[in-house]
């Protein structure tokens, strides 16, 4: 029987190394792998020449947020929207959050309204849960997520009044998590810090965007993770650290990993392309987000933890806002939408951070773009080229540069936080389940056939 896809003569990349060969397709999984000097090759439905390129697994963006309510604003892309917008840039999978919209809604209710947003999604998706405050019926919550597949939980350190988690919260759903097998994820930065430091600003008149790196000082991030990681020893959960932006950050989270805690360091590409210069420019709107960019020898010094591997995966943090919420409130910090939209430009991003300026393997990038990602949050089919994963698969010239144009993507948004840079890494074709998505550059739309996709306890991942 002729397979119903062929990729040959290719460049296969994962994480640990790449061989030269083809790749057979059927049913949506990856069946036969073939060494490049095989004497003849199997029919197929579908042939592409991958010659000259390289071909590594669909990436899996494990920081999404789609469809997402923060206070008075609403995120304008949807499901089938971002996950076009994901299979555009090379992203295959994405993990979203069910985040409560206020304090009155459950972590369960949460959950339940996202599971049922995702019908029109053009990729799979996973999620996580988030709580807020805890009360007696949070650990039948989690037990319901966790039979669901939702083997994570997201908790804020910050944002006092909205989403913020506090310390008792914390604590006792890190030791649910270890009950359950399952995964922390935290936002780390010092409320109190933070409030003092913006309350220091409001005083001087300094809440406009412009000022925003001062109201979130890098000292508030690190604190905040030292203080976690210490819950995270006492309870022995595993955690996972989302957006790092500072070198001290990712080096305390080094240390721990030195003392045996499960620690992983997540960064974004924004954070390694950007400094805080942007909100000197003339639309410094474009570049709000919690936590804010860093200075640029910050920005050195965690471009330098990335290649030490000290930097597990690189995600987007997308939250699709357009320009005309961002500047509604820009005048108060306290007040406007945080959040760069990124799910699409996450691969050429990440790849001409690490890979062309940074100098790091494509084999390292495939790590942190991909299988890192889908290892740490249990996507046992997801993240490798090999026989019997899910075919998952992006064709690219590493050689090839763009110029990004935000109001071009298919975000939902009109503009990227990277308009007018010249980034390397763009897709020319995407393999979503089997199917061709985007075929040499035009975009082949499948339709709904986005599956919601438990996941592995972590201990199993």
């Amino acid at each position: 029987m002729a397979l119903d896809l062929l990729i040959t003569n290719a460049t296969i990349v994962n994480a640990d190394g790449r061989v030269h060969g083809h790749v057979g397709v059927s049913d949506g999984r990856i069946t036969t792998l073939l060494a490049q000097n095989v004497a003849q090759l199997p029919a197929a439905t579908r042939t592409i020449d991958a010659s000259g390129r390289l071909v590594i697994p669909g990436g899996v963006d494990a920081h999404c947020h789609v469809e997402q309510v923060t206070g008075e604003y609403k995120s304008l892309d949807t499901f089938r929207t971002a996950t076009t917008a994901a299979l555009h840039g090379g992203t295959t999978t994405i993990i979203d959050f069910g985040i409560p919209a206020d304090r009155g809604e459950s972590p369960i209710a949460a959950l339940r309204n996202k599971l049922s947003l995702i019908e029109g999604a053009r990729c799979d998706v996973a999620l996580h849960g988030s709580v807020l405050a805890w009360d007696d019926t949070v650990p039948a919550q989690l037990d319901e997520m966790a039979e669901l597949g939702v083997r994570s939980v997201k908790l804020y350190t910050t944002n006092r009044g909205t989403t913020m988690a506090d310390e008792d919260t914390i604590l006792r759903v890190m030791k649910e998590m270890v009950r359950l097998d399952g995964l922390t994820y935290l936002h780390c930065e010092h409320d109190a810090i933070v409030v003092d430091q913006t309350e220091t600003c409001a005083s001087e008149g300094h809440l406009g965007i412009g000022h925003l790196p001062r109201s979130r000082p890098a000292l508030s991030e690190d604190a905040s993770v030292r203080e976690m990681i210490a819950v995270a020893e006492h309870t022995g959960a595993p955690v996972y650290l989302v957006h790092q932006t500072t070198a001290a950050a990712v080096r305390a989270a080094a240390e721990a990993r030195a003392r045996g805690l499960q620690v992983f360091s997540e960064t974004c590409p924004h954070y390694l392309l950007l400094d805080e210069s942007v909100y000197a420019s003339s639309e410094p709107e474009r570049f709000a987000c919690c936590p804010p960019m860093r200075p640029a020898e910050t920005v050195r010094q965690l471009s330098d933890e990335v290649a030490l591997g000290n930097v597990h995966t690189l995600a987007s943090d997308h939250s699709c806002y357009d320009l005309a919420q961002k500047r509604k409130c820009s005048h108060d910090v306290r007040r406007m939408p945080h959040g760069l939209p990124g799910v699409e430009t996450r691969m050429p991003a990440a790849f001409t951070a690490v890979v062309t300026r940074g100098g790091l393997s494509v084999d390292r990038f495939v790590e942190l773009f991909s299988t890192a990602p889908a290892r740490i949050n249990g996507l046992r089919s997801k993240g490798v080229i090999a026989v019997g994963y899910d075919a998952d698969l992006v064709v690219f010239d590493p050689t090839e540069t763009r110029r990004v144009d935000g109001a071009a993507l298919h975000q939902g948004s009109d503009f990227s936080p990277f308009d007018g840079l010249e980034l390397a890494g763009w897709p020319s074709t995407v393999v979503s389940g089997g199917r061709i998505v985007v075929d040499e550059g035009r975009f082949v739309d499948p339709g709904p056939v986005g599956r919601f996709r438990a996941r592995a306890g972590f201990s199993e991942s």
